[in-house]
């Protein structure tokens, strides 16, 4: 199994954890928007034909569940992919804003 590289680029609101696999000519990504201080809303996760079967993105969700309770924030899951990834993972509640299988939703507040 080769190694998953994961960066993580931040530009004002929005942001990206990148991940890359030496030998292949290509990257998957998971994008996000900062909500508020410590909250963010995990917004798509995308991988091309190159990168299917990896595992690259499941190392993204992983690398995201890390950083945030490393870096103490908090994540609204939008992303299909990540709440089906949640709903095999619930012991991650401690860091999601909703429940496993719940479907959330951006209310007032939580733009920055």
């Amino acid at each position: 199994m080769r190694s998953i590289a994961i960066i993580k680029k931040e530009d004002g609101r929005h942001g990206r954890f990148v991940a890359r696999i030496d030998g292949i000519d290509a990257f998957a990504e998971l994008t996000f928007t900062r909500r508020g201080p410590a909250l963010i809303s995990v917004d798509h996760t995308e991988a091309p034909d190159a990168l299917r079967g990896t595992g690259a993105t499941a190392a993204l969700v992983d690398y995201l569940i890390s950083d945030a309770r490393e870096s103490g924030f908090r994540i609204i899951p939008i992303c299909p992919y990540v709440r089906a990834r949640y709903i095999k993972h619930p012991e991650w509640q401690d860091v999601m804003t909703v429940a496993p299988g719940e479907t959330p939703a951006i209310v007032k507040g939580c733009e920055p």
